[in-house]
């Protein structure tokens, strides 16, 4: 009898080690992995017209340096390389040939940028590279049927867009709207969403529509077009340079429109201060963020987390910043991703748990807010809470909001 058992717990255990054996050779026949690290490549622009958003990669780097020092994941290490793309489509695809072609990382994380994201997408979708948690909120990034190696992260414009549309329709029955948009696929999906709740009552509420390119060295006649259309409300759909040039000048103007601001350009560091806190006052944007300025978090556990790794890693960024509070939401998604993957971090098991995150907080979120995908919705967050410019800071009002993107 005693025999017996000894064999049969000598197979099992043989067993068990065969089945790590075999899944760690998986993981380790995907490029960039290996028994001591796993390379995770992103692409930034720490140069260029969008360098505002280069903090966000800072803290990335300054997240894993961390992380490895607290002892990795699985035995292994993160080799996060994060090159400069400048926000400039062309040398983004160079640069991600560069990380996956000779770096041979496993993944892209978070890369930045609507165009720059759409530039890599059909290459990152054949060579079967997860380009996930991308720093975008563009509604096509989840479409698992055309594109199941893409996933965003943030809500989708399209959606942030029917949300202030709604708001509208609901709170100014006299609306005449213009649009100022960055002329990509990032700005377009605002007039799209705006288009999706107003239908064939398009032309009767929307008065003017313009368009600027990133390198622009002004929209100082774009925003003026608007004011002489007889628009008074502004939905504008523009990266950090140009919401704070927005900002400036529909105040300089004396236009006092009901003004509307994307998501993704309303930090306090690096929007409303170069703009002049006191020319955005009743501004309105939507959050899925806790602002780090506003007193309502000061002694909250998720941000007292954040803090606290900001002042032993990052001591002298400022604070004021909401993109290092993004940032550092992605680093937790993304850590909780491969906490899911066990020890089996082929490129297929990474994009399996990617979407199959549920009801996640990496502590940053707005109360009501979490992280959920499945093999169908690539849309991580889908919920929003529309807040107000004090002049001091973004003061939430209302009730989150769930959206449903199209």
């Amino acid at each position: 009898m005693a025999s017996t058992v000894s064999r049969r717990t000598l197979l099992a255990a043989s067993t068990a080690v065969l089945a790590a054996a075999a899944t760690r050779a998986r993981a380790e026949g995907t490029p960039g992995v290996t028994a001591t690290e796993i390379k995770i490549g992103n692409t930034m622009p720490y140069s260029g017209p969008a360098s505002a958003y280069g903090v966000i990669g800072q803290l990335q780097t300054a997240f894993f340096k961390a992380f490895n020092e607290a002892g990795g994941i699985a035995g292994r290490k993160i080799n996060y390389i994060s090159l400069d793309d400048g926000y400039s489509p062309p040398r983004t695809v160079e640069q991600v040939r560069r990380l996956v072609e000779q770096d041979e990382v496993a993944f892209l994380m978070n890369p930045l940028g609507t165009a720059s994201n759409t530039a890599i997408q059909k290459y990152c979708n054949a060579k079967k590279v997860p380009q996930i948690l991308i720093s975008t909120g563009a509604d096509k990034w989840g479409d698992p049927q055309h594109f199941p190696w893409t996933m965003g992260y943030q809500p989708s414009y399209r959606t942030e867009a029917q949300i202030y549309t709604k708001y509208i329709l609901a709170n100014k029955p006299d609306a005449k709207i213009g649009i100022i948009y960055q002329n990509d696929d990032f700005g377009k999906d605002y007039p799209a969403g705006v288009r999706d709740v107003l239908g064939d009552r398009w032309d009767k509420y929307v008065v003017k529509t313009v368009t600027y390119e990133v390198t622009d060295a002004t929209i100082d006649s774009q925003i003026t077009s608007l004011q002489s259309a007889g628009a008074n409300v502004l939905l504008t759909a523009n990266t950090p340079k140009f919401a704070a040039m927005a900002v400036r000048k529909v105040f300089d103007s004396g236009w006092k429109p009901l003004h509307f601001l994307t998501n993704v350009s309303i930090s306090v560091g690096g929007v409303m201060e170069p703009a002049g806190v006191e020319k955005g006052i009743d501004i309105i944007s939507a959050a899925y963020l806790k602002d780090p300025t506003d007193p309502t978090w000061k002694t909250d556990p998720g941000l007292g987390e954040w803090r606290a790794f900001m002042a032993k890693n990052m001591p002298t960024a400022d604070l004021t910043d909401g993109s290092y509070v993004f940032s550092y939401g992605v680093c937790k998604t993304m850590v909780q991703i491969l906490k899911q993957c066990g020890d089996d971090f082929s490129r297929e098991n990474v994009m399996k748990q990617a979407a199959n995150l549920k009801d996640f907080d990496p502590a940053t979120l707005l109360p009501g807010i979490k992280v959920n995908t499945s093999p169908t919705n690539f849309h991580p967050i889908r919920a929003m809470q529309l807040q107000k410019w004090t002049g001091k800071t973004w003061a939430l009002f209302g009730d989150v909001i769930q959206g449903a993107a199209t």
